[in-house]
């Protein structure tokens, strides 16, 4: 099996505005203004969804159905003897053309527990243009005062409980379940995150969604609020979070690796991918992997059955992989 060459896939109609940084990225044609998400190598579908968020491969079959077909080929053993067929991640660009409400997501518990699903939604993200990101309580909040919150739609009281942090290209940020965020205008990043598309609203003015509805996941906000984190984040402990990633080596912090890896490598002549199924993103220059002769911006699917990969060139490369079986 050979690495596969993915072009964008972007469920359209999210209900945040972005998408002409992805297309500048990837050098694409412009997107439509509300396509801010490009979910690459992507068996997980829009929460509600039977397909939408689908990747199709170029020879017109659904990745989904060619892992569960031949999962140790595209997986490898180990990780089919640990979780079977489930790829364990998925792996996103996204632009936010808007900030995006502040808003949490629930842990595998809490999941499995009350919406039946495999996986929470622990995600991370690795900052390509930068901006402010907001992430974590700056103070201790009773449940019933954020309940209250949420009621009112009180949305600058929500944004000024988290801490407001600037990010530039080369920064991480490593988002646990249950911890509430939104990211700024502007951000383009690349996000590792559970295979699930659970997103606990907190606001919902200015979006095109209906929050009162949705945002609870349909267990209503008196239960979907218990998933929040209501502890606060002290200065050490927001660093144990936000921080710059190695030149090289693994990117995220420890905390991370139990449901997703991001390795960087450095591209200055020849560089070796190690055998394993993941998604390489140049995120600088060029490079040659296999036959494949890529650019910035271009997402390259990879098989374990595919081997060990060498790659040259000049740049920079993203390797985004599940967890180690």
């Amino acid at each position: 099996m050979n690495p596969v060459l993915l072009p964008s896939n972007r469920p359209a109609e999210r209900f945040y505005r972005g998408g002409a940084r992805i297309s500048a990225f990837r050098g694409e044609d412009a997107a439509e203004p509300r396509e801010p998400e490009d979910w690459i190598g992507s068996t997980t579908t829009v929460n509600g969804e039977p397909e939408l968020g689908l990747t199709t491969l170029p020879d017109g079959r659904v990745l989904r159905d060619a892992i569960v077909r031949d999962p140790v080929a595209w997986l490898g053993d180990e990780h089919v003897a640990r979780w079977g067929a489930d790829t364990r991640l998925l792996v996103k660009l996204l632009d936010a053309g808007q900030r995006l409400p502040v808003h949490a997501h629930p842990h595998d518990d809490f999941a499995a527990t009350h919406l039946g699903r495999a996986h929470g939604k622990a995600e991370a993200w690795y900052i390509l243009q930068g901006g402010t990101v907001h992430v974590g309580l700056r103070q201790d909040v009773e449940a019933d005062d954020l309940a209250t919150l949420v009621e009112r739609q009180d949305a600058t009281t929500l944004l000024g409980l988290l801490h407001e942090v600037e990010v530039a290209a080369g920064d991480v940020v490593w988002v646990p379940p249950g911890e509430l965020h939104a990211i700024g205008a502007g951000v383009l990043l690349l996000e590792l995150q559970q295979p699930e598309d659970l997103s606990i609203l907190l606001e919902w003015g200015g979006f095109a969604i209906d929050g009162a509805a949705v945002g609870h996941l349909g267990l209503g906000f008196d239960l979907a609020l218990a998933a929040v984190t209501t502890r606060a984040r002290s200065a050490s402990t927001l660093a144990a979070l936000i921080s710059t990633a190695p030149e090289s080596g693994s990117a995220f912090p420890e905390a991370a690796d139990e449901y997703f890896r991001l390795e960087r490598i450095p591209l200055h002549g020849t560089a070796t991918v190690d055998q394993g199924f993941s998604i390489v993103i140049v995120n600088e220059g060029e490079a040659e992997i296999g036959a494949q002769r890529l650019r910035s911006g271009s997402t390259l699917l990879v098989p374990h059955a595919a081997g060990a990969l060498e790659a040259t060139g000049a740049g920079e490369l993203l390797v985004a992989r599940p967890p180690a079986p």
